[in-house]
This record gives structure tokens, C-alpha cells and sequence, in this order.
């Protein structure tokens, strides 16, 4: 398939502006320890090169290639993306995520125009794929033996998978307790060596940090800024989806807010190259028990961020230190977004009302429906607005969660019981009956009168 010249990119530090020639270890600016971006002096906006119509009219065209690169949803924009040899390069076909419209969602949360950007229909479930085909492909052109990830369960996952396509070898550190089993059996069957540490997220990441200072490792948590570069694709495929029309809101969970920053990164990187002509405004929704970037930005104004204990149900957003907290606020401030926390109860009435329109997604990607009916009531978000929510896991991912809820003990015994109650007409229990005709067909009427009624 024809492709572009391959443009420079450089990294550069986010808070001094530093530009090294390679990155060390951690990732860090070797001047002013912040986190390095790529960015790309190369770009000419309006050169023949980055014309957008030829750019936009080649990767639709990639869609149906039969080359493993162009069939990934990431590799497919590689014209944006720092280069890669392609001998190096390890996919599984990822991105290329579906765009859905939410009706029911929707008249929930008092908008007409609301779709999800699914990308928990990656190949490992969840949006951390897109990140991974990139960065696990740099530490392969790196001829890392080893790669190693912190993570609450997607990451490890997505790791562990790509590390196996690569012939590469992981190391994954979870924190003990409050972890999704289902995202950690995959790591194992990926063949991970995981080290569930006694202590929270923060403390794995701090562990992971020193290793790779002292060993020959890869680190590929989202500190690793090829990990943004792969992960900002989703932008731009949803720009391509849209037929290049900007929505007016992109909402996505914040956890350790590498997501959101990667999307506000491709965003402001489209309409540099004028592939879009506006910006959306992108907002970030937290859980209340996980709320460092919440309380940064509204108690300090963002000059400062305090690390907590997080404690949230939605395991996948559950970090108190956000390693990108200031590249998030950037695109925030960039975006004219707007930054919201949502409760235990909020987050579980979203999941179910998500899974009525029959998607179904994991309790961090429903952050983003509870956040959208507090900005809705706020006049933050307009009725005639278009609302785009970024789903970031798929609805196995935690099915502990699910079942606990629509039995109805998911918050038995927790301060959330009292508030729980108003969750009870979207909780599916499964009925136990006696093994005869009569028993289901008075069900199956029972609930044929209780759908007539609501």
C-alpha cells in the first residue's frame, strides 16, 4: 500500500521543555524528572505531504488491505505516529473499534445525539491495546528481553499479550486485593510472571520504577510516551467515523489519565494539520473514592496535585497519583473540558443503563455516562449537544461486578446501601423455579406487565 515519507519526531519534556535524544529508563526528563512527549518539528501543515484529503482518502484506503499494518485501527495512521521499523512492529489487529449510538442512554441523561466509542472491543478487551502494539513494539526495536507494567488488570493484560506476539518476556506487578481476577487470568494465560505486591497501585508503580533502574527492562506503563502516541489513534479513527465532523463533547474516565491525555493530544495534533476544523470540548470524569485530578483541578486550580488512597470499585480507575495528571490538565485547559467525580452508586446505575442499550461495558468505562447527567444537569452539556463516551473496557472484564449488582448485594453492608435502593428497577436477578411450564409462563407474563408499566 502506498504510504507518506516517514516524519522526525523528537521527544520533549512537558514541563521544561528539554528535548533529549533518547528517553531513559523511566521516562523521564533526565534535567527536571517530568514525563516526555513526542512531538514532531517535521510537520507542515499545508505541504503536499500532510494535505488532508489525500491523508484521509489513504488510510480509508488501508481499510481494506490485506497487510497486517494497514489492518490495524493504530498502524493504519502511522503518518502521525514517530517511526518504527516495520520488522519491529507486533499487532494484533487492534483498533479499528466500533462507534455506537446509546438511545436509551441518552434519554437517561436528557441529550439527543450520544454515541460510545467502544474501545473495550480490542483484541485483550480494553483500550490499553492500542498503546500496547506501539510501546511493546519500540522496546522490541530496543531488543528488550523483558518488558514489566504496574497495573490494576487491562494493562497487564495487554502487555502480556503483546510481549507473547513479540517473543518477549513480562513482568507484572498488581497490588494485593481489590483487583479483577477475569483481567489478571489473562495475564497469566499470556504467560506473565506476576508479583501481586502488598501494597496499593502508587506502590507498585514506585517498585517498577526502581527495577528498571537496575535491570534490563522495558517499562510500558503509560509513563512511556510511545504508549500515548499508540493510544491517541482512537481520536482520529472516531474523527473518521464522524466523517471528520468534530462532536461537541468526548467524555472520558480518568484514572491514570494517560487515555485522555493521548485523545487531547490527537485532537490538537488534527486540527493542527487541519484534518479537523474544531476542537471538541473533552472532559474527564473520576469516581469519587479516586479523585486526585477532580480535587487538583477544581480545589487548586490545577497548580497542584495531592496523591491519596483511592478506593473504588472501578479497580480500573482506582489510582490516587496520576502519573499524567499534567498532560491531562493541558488538554483539558486546551479543550475548554471540564472535570467531574461521580459515586460508587452513580457508576453502577450507569453500567446497567449501558448494558440496556445492549453494549455492556466494565464499571470505569460507565463513569463516563454518570459524569455526562452531572454536566447535563450543570448546563455544561446542552440537549442538542453530540456527546461521544469513551467505553475503555468490555463488560467481562469485572462479571463479579455485574452479578453482585443485579443480585443486589454489591454494596451490602457499605455507607452506598441506603443510596443503592434507587438502582433496584435495573437489577436483572436471575428467578429460580420449579422445573415446569406453568412457573416460567407466569414469569415471562409477570415481566411482560412490569415492561408496560415503565
Amino acid at each position: 500500500m502506498p504510504t507518506t515519507p516517514a516524519v522526525t519526531s523528537r521527544l520533549r519534556c512537558i514541563s521544561c521543555g528539554a528535548t533529549p535524544d533518547s528517553a531513559g529508563q523511566n521516562f523521564r526528563c533526565a534535567a527536571c524528572g517530568d514525563l516526555l512527549e513526542f512531538f514532531f518539528p517535521g510537520w507542515t501543515p499545508g505541504s503536499p505531504v500532510f494535505e488532508p484529503a489525500p491523508l484521509k482518502a489513504l488510510w480509508l484506503k488501508r481499510r481494506t488491505s490485506r497487510d497486517a499494518l494497514d489492518q490495524s485501527g493504530v498502524w493504519r495512521f502511522r503518518e502521525l505516529l514517530p517511526h518504527i521499523p516495520e520488522e519491529h512492529a507486533i499487532t494484533l489487529r487492534e483498533g479499528n473499534t466500533p462507534l455506537y449510538r446509546l438511545p436509551r442512554c441518552a434519554r437517561a441523561a436528557g441529550v439527543e445525539n450520544l454515541h460510545a466509542k467502544h474501545q473495550g472491543m480490542n483484541p485483550t478487551a480494553s483500550f490499553k491495546d492500542t498503546g500496547m502494539t506501539f510501546a511493546a513494539s519500540s522496546a522490541h526495536q530496543g531488543k528488550f528481553g523483558w518488558v514489566a507494567c504496574a497495573s490494576t488488570g487491562n494493562t497487564s493484560a495487554s502487555m502480556a499479550a503483546y510481549a507473547a506476539r513479540g517473543n518477549m518476556h513480562s513482568l507484572v506487578l498488581i497490588p494485593e486485593g481489590k483487583i479483577s481476577w477475569g483481567k489478571l487470568s489473562q495475564a497469566l494465560d499470556y504467560g506473565a510472571l506476576t508479583c501481586q505486591l502488598r501494597t496499593d497501585f502508587d506502590g507498585c508503580v514506585r517498585i517498577l520504577n526502581d527495577l528498571v533502574r537496575q535491570k534490563p527492562v522495558c517499562l510500558l506503563n503509560s509513563v512511556n510516551p510511545y504508549r500515548i502516541e499508540g493510544q491517541k489513534t482512537a481520536a482520529i479513527e472516531l474523527m473518521e467515523q464522524l466523517a471528520w465532523e468534530p462532536p461537541d463533547h468526548i467524555i472520558v474516565p480518568g484514572g491514570n489519565l494517560g487515555n485522555s491525555s493521548a485523545i487531547g493530544k490527537a485532537l490538537l495534533e488534527m486540527r493542527e494539520l487541519k484534518l479537523i476544523s474544531r476542537l471538541p470540548k473533552l472532559s474527564i470524569i473520576q469516581a469519587q473514592g479516586a479523585n486526585p485530578f477532580y480535587r487538583s483541578v477544581r480545589e487548586f486550580g490545577g497548580k497542584r496535585l495531592d496523591p491519596m488512597t483511592a478506593d473504588t470499585l472501578a479497580t480500573a480507575i482506582r489510582i490516587g497519583n496520576p502519573a499524567s495528571w499534567k498532560k491531562a490538565l493541558r488538554v483539558l485547559q486546551a479543550t475548554g473540558g471540564e472535570v467531574e467525580q461521580v459515586t460508587e452508586v452513580e457508576i453502577a446505575v450507569a453500567k446497567a443503563e449501558i448494558g440496556a442499550d445492549g453494549i455492556g461495558c466494565e464499571p470505569a468505562s460507565a463513569v463516563t455516562l454518570a459524569g455526562l447527567k452531572k454536566l447535563r444537569r450543570s448546563g455544561f452539556v446542552k440537549p442538542n449537544e453530540s456527546v461521544v463516551l469513551i467505553l475503555t473496557g468490555h463488560a467481562l472484564k469485572d462479571p463479579d461486578f455485574t452479578i453482585k449488582f443485579h443480585r443486589g448485594d454489591l454494596f451490602a453492608g457499605m455507607p452506598d446501601q441506603a443510596e443503592a435502593a434507587q438502582a433496584k428497577s435495573l437489577q436483572r436477578a436471575p428467578v429460580v423455579l420449579d422445573a415446569n411450564l406453568g412457573a416460567v409462563i407466569a414469569t415471562l407474563d409477570a415481566a411482560e406487565r412490569n415492561y408496560e408499566v415503565h
